[in-house]
């Protein structure tokens, strides 16, 4: 009861405080320091908690532990154009091609989306989620042509590639000879550019602010998982996981 009465005594007094002080009220926490419950190591494991959790736990790991494919090197990421962006990039376009029943001539992905490289050796499920740990969809965009133009000037700026694409990066970062499928880049062209690119990007994702006004597409596949089942189809098919750098941007 005591206690029940200070607690309405201090509560009246904060009210009645807040009715006139001149700034802004600021509350700052105070915890009883019996309530401060610091979590590590060497804190006893509940045994029914624990007990509760291990099946879920062991279903997990045996599924990130689970090989998709191999790759005979290294799958990594660096400046410029990489082999693991032209690896995501291209799977990008191939299966919104496959979701969407029609050719996708571009596929863009930066390096700063991809946040792990796949390891030579076997792939499992756990490193593709390392690579990509985001909920991203895969989306296509149907971009004007001036806005492709944009695409490639903002290549340009970090020597990134685009799939599907080739151009030359100027020393001040424009984009000249673009090539699309082989053919000349025509800034004319009205009809509109297909891209596929993860929902993140195609939002202005990465300063691609130039997308923002264009409605995606919805394929309904999450990134991480065309990524998966690329790599699940290279295996069916007896192939490795692999990628290169094949020059898709040149440098003046």
């Amino acid at each position: 009861m005591l206690r029940s009465l200070r607690f309405m005594a201090a509560a009246l007094a904060l009210v009645a405080a807040a009715g006139c002080q001149r700034g802004p009220y600021r509350p700052t926490a105070h915890f009883a320091p019996a309530t401060s419950q610091p979590v590590g190591k060497t804190q006893a494991e509940d045994p029914a908690v624990a007990a509760l959790i291990r099946p879920y736990h062991d279903k997990v790991t045996a599924e990130m532990q689970g090989v998709l494919g191999t790759a005979p090197v290294a799958l990594t990421k660096k400046s410029g154009e990489s082999p693991l962006a032209n690896f995501v990039a291209d799977l990008q376009r191939q299966r919104a091609a496959a979701v969407l029943h029609e050719p996708i001539p571009l596929g863009v992905m930066t390096n700063g989306g991809l946040r792990a490289g796949l390891p030579a050796g076997p792939v499992t499920l756990g490193n593709v989620f390392e690579l990509m740990p985001f909920e991203n969809e895969l989306v296509v965009l149907d971009a004007p042509a001036a806005t492709v133009q944009q695409l490639f000037d903002f290549a340009a700026h970090v020597k990134m590639a685009v799939s599907g694409a080739t151009y030359t990066a100027t020393p001040d970062g424009h984009a000249l000879d673009i090539r699309i499928g082989g053919q000349p880049f025509d800034a004319a062209q009205p009809k509109p550019y297909a891209i596929a690119i993860s929902d993140y990007l195609a939002g202005g994702g990465d300063n691609m602010v130039f997308f923002k006004n264009i409605a995606p597409r919805h394929t309904g596949v999450l990134l991480r998982s065309a990524i998966a089942d690329h790599i699940r189809d290279l295996t069916k098919a007896g192939q490795p996981v692999t990628a290169q750098v094949e020059g898709r941007v040149k440098v003046q």
